[in-house]
């Protein structure tokens, strides 16, 4: 069996987990570990329980108990709460320069016998056009819209004017 990392909490961290809990507000994550490490506190008058029982009780997965406590036993109880960040980097899939043509193709004519653009037609466009080697057509509505762009709407571009609110 691996090594087993023992969850101990002061009275002040029970209280501050408890006081979590009871509040009932936060991330339904960080509302686990918080109860996963009640359960696990080995500290006098502390449940104790084994991992499959906290895992049973609180309908997780033994592994999550498991990761909960070498983490508290590493890192503290902040790191035990919060998940970990990830890693992972994505590699932006249009720059800038095909980001501004793409705008401004969602702002020229639609093809032929279209009435407006779509997703998928701007899509195969710009890798007509050669402005990306290939784009999909969710690459194309994340663009337009980080850029509050649309290309069924009657005005384009990347800064529509927003409407004043009535005095």
């Amino acid at each position: 069996m691996a090594k087993r990392y023992r969850v101990t909490l002061t009275a002040e961290e029970r209280g501050d987990l408890k006081g979590l809990i009871g509040s009932g507000k936060g991330a339904a994550r960080k509302l686990a570990h918080a109860r996963i490490l009640l359960q696990a506190d080995e500290a006098e008058g502390g449940p104790g329980r084994t991992d499959a029982g906290i895992a049973e009780a609180l309908n997780v997965d033994v592994r999550t108990v498991e990761r909960v406590r070498q983490r508290f036993v590493e890192q503290g109880i902040e790191a035990a709460l919060v998940p970990k960040p990830t890693d992972r980097v994505y590699a932006r899939l249009l720059d800038g320069e095909q980001e501004a043509r793409l705008i401004a193709l969602a702002c020229s004519e639609p093809p032929g016998g279209k009435p407006r653009w779509t997703l998928r037609l701007l899509a195969d466009r710009m890798v007509e056009l050669d402005y990306a080697e290939t784009v999909s057509y969710e690459t194309v509505r994340r663009t337009l819209k980080k850029t509050s762009s649309s290309p069924t709407s009657a005005r384009c571009g990347s800064s529509r004017p927003r409407p004043r609110p009535s005095s």
